[in-house]
């Protein structure tokens, strides 16, 4: 299989409506991957009408962390940032372990004990460069956004934790288009694959927008 054509370019920022897996092996390397891969925990969700809480379908590729790890591995010789969960198995090769706390109020689908889950891993993973201690390894400040997908993560945390790293951007997973969104504010070069065409057409239209949405504040 080649390269298919782009579902968008503008402003070098790139969209491949496919499986990540056929696309990869054509692609010039890159300097970062910044990605919220599926995590592994066959995510659903019923109907909440007491919250105004819709239900959720599944996500592909998310049954396990089989999908997640097979790219990932081929990426090693890359920095990665990686979304994930704590109840799930870690990436391959995790370095280091940073916690993502969102708002006061999330977290109550799947609470245990009285306590919510409203915190998120942000596993770094791959070739990092070696750099001083500046940050704590929890990141809040920044709140989960709606735009049509169940995990859109804040284009703010994203801009915040791709600004650690130079060069070209990789979403394998690219969802919503949020990481793209961020490399655009940041006025870098990036490449998103998606394989449901929904979210394609989402992350299109949210990078034609043109609008700098940082959003929330940094810790």
């Amino acid at each position: 299989m080649s390269l298919p054509p782009p579902y968008y370019e503008r402003d070098g920022i790139v969209i491949y409506h496919a499986d990540c897996r056929d696309v990869l092996p054509h692609l010039e390397p890159v300097d970062l991957v910044l990605t919220d891969p599926p995590y592994g925990i066959a995510y659903r969700r019923g109907e909440n009408k007491a919250r105004a809480s819709a239900a959720r379908g599944g996500i592909a590729g998310d049954a396990d962390t089989t999908v997640r790890d097979s790219v990932l591995s081929c990426l090693r010789d890359t920095a990665q940032v990686v979304f994930g969960s704590l109840y799930a198995p870690f990436p391959p090769d995790t370095r280091h372990v940073c916690v993502w706390r969102k708002r006061a109020d999330a977290g109550l689908y799947g609470a245990e004990y009285g306590f919510r889950r409203d915190v998120e891993a942000v596993f770094l993973c791959g070739a990092l460069p070696r750099r001083t201690v500046e940050w704590s390894s929890v990141l809040s400040g920044w709140h989960q956004e709606r735009n049509g997908h169940p995990h859109a993560k804040p284009v703010g945390l994203c801009v915040w934790l791709a600004d650690k790293f130079a060069g070209t951007i990789l979403d394998p997973f690219m969802g919503s288009g949020t990481t793209l969104v961020a490399a655009r504010d940041l006025g870098r070069k990036a490449i998103g694959i998606e394989i449901e065409e929904r979210y394609c057409e989402i992350a299109a239209k949210r990078l034609a927008q043109q609008v700098f949405d940082f959003g929330e504040t940094t810790p």
